[in-house]
């Protein structure tokens, strides 16, 4: 096995790069786990409150909605806010689905002020494939923290983001945050 800073023969010319490989990743690239049409049967959202909160990431659950880490994100502590119920539109929401839906939204900004003193937050919902939803059969809003420094060179250049805590970590201390702050 050769390092990741040794030349190869037969390859090319070395060009001085050093490379971060990041194969968790091709998971997302290739779609996996995407939902396999509008059904709620092939909904990695509604699969994922089957699961136990720790293997799904889950944070809190509520009466109509939950709070779950995602996979793939862009900072430590992005989460999403989701109905239980499988529906695409914000519209679709019942009066009682959005009060919870908004008040999750306003815990899960609080929790992670508590738990990791961001600076700010990005907080929001893509309402369709066109909007750039990756799931879009089932509504979620993104809950981002961020700092300031945070979008560096790595994803800009590299394609790459670096994130300092493994997801489980992550799920963890948020949801002991979500049990102390009101």
């Amino acid at each position: 096995m050769t390092s990741e800073f040794s030349e190869q023969d037969g390859v090319g010319v070395h060009d001085a790069l050093q490379r971060l490989w990041t194969p968790h990743r091709l998971s997302y690239v290739k779609g996996e786990g995407k939902a396999l049409g509008d059904e709620p049967e092939g909904c990695p959202f509604c699969r994922v409150v089957e699961l136990d909160d720790s293997a799904g990431l889950i944070i809190a659950r509520g009466a109509e909605v939950f709070a779950v880490l995602n996979l793939y994100p862009y900072n430590p502590g992005h989460l999403m806010v989701l109905p239980y119920r499988h529906v695409p539109d914000y519209t679709d929401l019942t009066l009682s689905e959005t009060l919870e839906f908004a008040a999750f939204t306003q815990k899960a900004m609080r929790v992670g002020r508590h738990v990791a003193a961001p600076h700010g937050f990005n907080v929001g919902m893509n309402q369709g494939v066109v909007a750039g939803a990756g799931i879009a059969a089932h509504l979620h809003q993104h809950v981002v923290p961020r700092w300031g420094g945070d979008a560096n060179f790595m994803p800009v250049i590299g394609h790459t983001k670096v994130l300092p805590q493994l997801l489980g970590e992550t799920r963890d201390l948020l949801a002991e945050g979500w049990k102390a702050v009101d």
